[in-house]
């Protein structure tokens, strides 16, 4: 009796192979495995705090420094004369709304630069949340991130777990198709959004709940 070999695991390892070698999670492997050193700081706004570690940073490490979303102009310069890096080491940039655009706007931009290997610079308790996001946006880039906590002490503010989903969907969404869910979702449910904030972007929020209202 002769015995056949099955098609189906080779199909499925074949598959897997094309998307970690040459399909869509190629860049991923690329973030992961990339043994570069640091090759610029990202900070991303919301604590002076942050901005002052990340020029220091940038000082100390002679790197590049973008700083998302951070503090008004007037202050972002003033600190960096502080410090004592030129002016023309730093990138004061405010297009970020939120902590995926922190990423989204920046991310091509990045790739086209050739860096391959980002310092992010944020406070502690909103590190686990914008790594998720970046790992997702800037792996899609082949960007490797790694994360630098900055204290903030008794100031923390637990972020929920539904926050963290929220924004990580979105991530994926964004680098499916190029757009924010959250806009798309804010057209559609423009006063779900409004009343739930980014929760109401999962599909079990109770105020995308038919039987809510």
């Amino acid at each position: 009796m002769r015995s056949w070999c099955r098609p189906g695991p080779i199909v499925v390892g074949g598959l897997l192979f094309w998307l970690i070698a040459a399909g869509p999670l190629r860049p991923y492997r690329q973030a992961l495995t990339n043994g570069k050193p640091p090759q610029l700081i990202l900070v991303l706004g919301g604590d002076v705090d942050r901005e002052h570690l990340g020029i220091r940073l940038a000082r100390d490490l002679n790197l590049p420094l973008v700083v998302s979303g951070g503090s008004n102009l007037e202050y972002a310069q003033w600190l960096v004369r502080e410090v004592g890096i030129p002016p023309s080491q730093v990138q004061l940039d405010y297009r970020a709304k939120d902590t995926l655009s922190n990423f989204t706007s920046l991310v091509d931009e990045l790739r086209l630069k050739g860096i391959q290997h980002v310092l992010l610079v944020t406070s502690e308790d909103h590190l686990p949340r914008s790594m998720a996001v970046g790992h997702v946006v800037a792996g899609s880039r082949g960007i490797r991130l790694t994360g630098i906590s900055v204290s903030c002490a008794n100031q923390c503010r637990e972020e929920g777990v539904r926050k963290r989903i929220s924004d990580w969907v979105r991530a994926w969404a964004w680098v499916a198709t190029g757009r924010d869910l959250k806009d798309w979702a804010q057209r559609r449910w423009p006063e779900a959004l409004s009343a739930g904030g980014e929760d109401a972007l999962l599909p079990n929020s109770k105020v995308l709940d038919p039987a809510a209202h």
